[in-house]
């Protein structure tokens, strides 16, 4: 059976990390993230530029991921500028159920929600400012919509009913490291 992508995009702050998270919590062991920050941040470390070696190496996580099986998050501002071919790609070439997400939250707002996370200090609103891009929908109406309006909880029960990713979830053999 063919597993399911989400793909969650939008502005840092916007709440996708922790939508992300969320949705792991309630599926439970199994469901992969791949987020864009740690994949250009932490394993690259390298800047975010048209044709980056994250690009490519999201892809690859992914369809790894999806290929086995594994339902799969694929997390993180990725400006259509930049990444929307291969998010383009990546949807269209899945075999299973694809959804993606746009955060399209206001810029205050999100400046709001980024003093309430604990790594605040690792960027200014500055560099948010410069980060920020209203309305960077992926072409075609791939994208559906999350406002400001729609409170975490909203969110993420909205993805779950959209998506059926709890219809999903298959119990895992418990590990030696369980």
């Amino acid at each position: 059976m063919p597993s399911l992508l989400i793909v969650l995009r939008g502005p840092s702050g916007s709440g996708k990390s922790r939508t992300a998270t969320a949705l792991r919590e309630r599926y439970g062991r199994g469901l992969a993230i791949v987020r864009q920050d740690v994949v250009r941040r932490e394993i690259l470390r390298e800047r975010d530029l048209a044709d980056a070696v994250n690009i490519g190496l999201i892809d690859s996580m992914a369809r790894h991921i999806l290929a086995r099986g594994v339902p799969c998050v694929v997390e993180g501002i990725m400006h259509t500028e930049r990444y929307g071919a291969m998010l383009d790609a990546l949807l269209a070439d899945h075999a299973g159920a694809a959804y993606s997400y746009y955060f399209d939250i206001p810029f205050d707002v999100t400046v709001e929600r980024h003093f309430t996370k604990p790594n605040h200090g690792d960027w200014s609103v500055e560099d948010m400012r410069g980060w920020y891009a209203a309305g960077d929908v992926l072409a075609g109406g791939t994208d559906r919509v999350i406002g400001p309006e729609s409170t975490e909880r909203d969110t993420i029960e909205r993805i779950l009913a959209e998506t059926g990713l709890l219809d999903a979830a298959r119990p895992l053999q418990p590990s030696l490291s369980d």
